[in-house]
């Protein structure tokens, strides 16, 4: 069974930093473009961020730009998202998804998804 697994959130103050994971079973991450997207309460879900299958190209929403970083550094091991400078409005359940394609857009439609983990953001 193909499962998607987040971890890493947690309660942060503002300006302080988090780093998710994205974890996989059941598949081998690196044959997939992964992305991250976040819901805020009473929001609609957004992507953060992509990092595609094979050359590693990688995009940002504007807001998380410059302070947030994806990376992938070598086969199947997580894919990871560090968060830094976080602000209260980057409060929201974090998700990461498999099987998309990444483009600056944000918005393709991904195949795999994981349960979320919270990231609060608060004083």
């Amino acid at each position: 069974q193909l499962q998607l697994v987040e971890s890493g959130g947690g309660l942060v103050q503002p300006g302080g930093s988090l780093r998710l994971s994205c974890a996989a079973s059941g598949f081998t991450l690196e044959t997939y473009t992964i992305g991250w997207f976040r819901q805020a309460p009473g929001k609609e879900r957004e992507g953060v961020s992509c990092i595609s299958n094979r050359v590693g190209r990688t995009f940002y929403t504007d807001s998380v730009n410059g302070r947030f970083t994806i990376s992938r550094d070598s086969d199947n091991i997580p894919v990871y998202l560090q968060m830094n400078s976080l602000k209260p409005e980057d409060t929201g359940v974090y998700y990461c998804a498999a099987g998309g394609i990444c483009e600056r857009s944000l918005r393709s439609r991904y195949a795999f998804w994981g349960q979320g983990t919270q990231v609060t953001v608060s004083s």
